[in-house]
């Protein structure tokens, strides 16, 4: 469990990355997350269904990234708690010499990501900014400390721009970074949607308790943010049809968290 010695992590207030780690099943939250958690999923019971979906999206794009696009180099911006594999451990899992900046400023995933940081293969290289994804200048500013940016990028923002204040601002932050990185790179990301109207009730529900607001988004929404990009087949899906390594995952119900990966030409 999180250490109750970390100063600057409440433990009396519902927090969004520990509520996430409980639907997901790990094990880094307190019982005011484990309450809440459960009173969410009384609004949307597959909540947790819909977390897993989505951290297993998170694991495949990587690897088709590295695997299939020759990508070596990851901005993973609004780390979240580990749970199952991170972005680093697929990413140098398929290549060894792999780099990963992590983009954080949470106390408590700052706190978890640094003991990452030691989890790393001897060829690769695995950082963390501590930065608010608003700031798109410290962002790439820093990122250029590790990353080359005259080579190809993945971006990747899962699941973490319904923390945006307004859709003006999820426009701009993508932009900036699109912008930033050079032609053949990739942007991946996924986003809650209003799909179905009981995630869009549990938005509602947690902005009353807390925790940071998430706003849940539309489908155009999430392809607006693709605009400039060449988008990987299938394009825009619910994140459990973005190439399953099942294929009878195709037949599942579509989650409400949608996404997809483009290429900048």
């Amino acid at each position: 469990m999180v250490r109750e010695s970390d100063r600057l992590i409440r433990t009396d207030v519902p927090h969004s990355a520990r509520i996430w780690n409980y639907w997901l099943g790990g094990q880094d939250f307190y019982e005011v997350d484990r309450i809440a958690g459960e009173s969410g999923e009384s609004v949307y019971p597959e909540i947790g269904t819909m977390a897993r979906q989505s951290r297993r999206y998170l694991i495949r794009v990587v690897r088709y990234l590295a695997a299939e696009c020759g990508i070596r180099q990851f901005l993973d911006v609004g780390t979240g708690l580990p749970t199952m594999q991170n972005t680093h451990e697929v990413a140098q899992g398929v290549a060894p010499d792999s780099k990963i900046v992590y983009v954080d400023n949470d106390p408590l995933v700052l706190a978890h990501a640094r003991a990452l940081l030691i989890n790393t293969t001897d060829e690769g290289v695995t950082a963390l900014i501590e930065a608010d994804f608003h700031n798109t200048d410290q962002v790439v500013t820093e990122a250029r400390n590790i990353l080359n940016f005259n080579k190809p990028i993945a971006v990747m923002f899962m699941g973490v721009l319904g923390h945006a204040r307004t859709w003006d601002d999820v426009i701009r932050i993508t932009g900036a970074l699109q912008e930033a990185i050079p032609s053949g790179s990739y942007f991946a990301m996924y986003e809650g949607t209003n799909e179905d109207p009981r995630l869009v009730r549990l938005s509602d529900y947690y902005s009353k308790t807390g925790a940071v607001p998430y706003y849940v988004r539309s489908v155009d929404q999430v392809r607006e943010v693709f605009k400039n990009l060449e988008l990987v087949p299938p394009g825009i899906v619910a994140v459990n049809h973005w190439h399953p390594d099942n294929p009878e995952a195709a037949n599942e119900p579509p989650s409400a968290a949608w996404g997809g990966v483009g290429r900048k030409t």
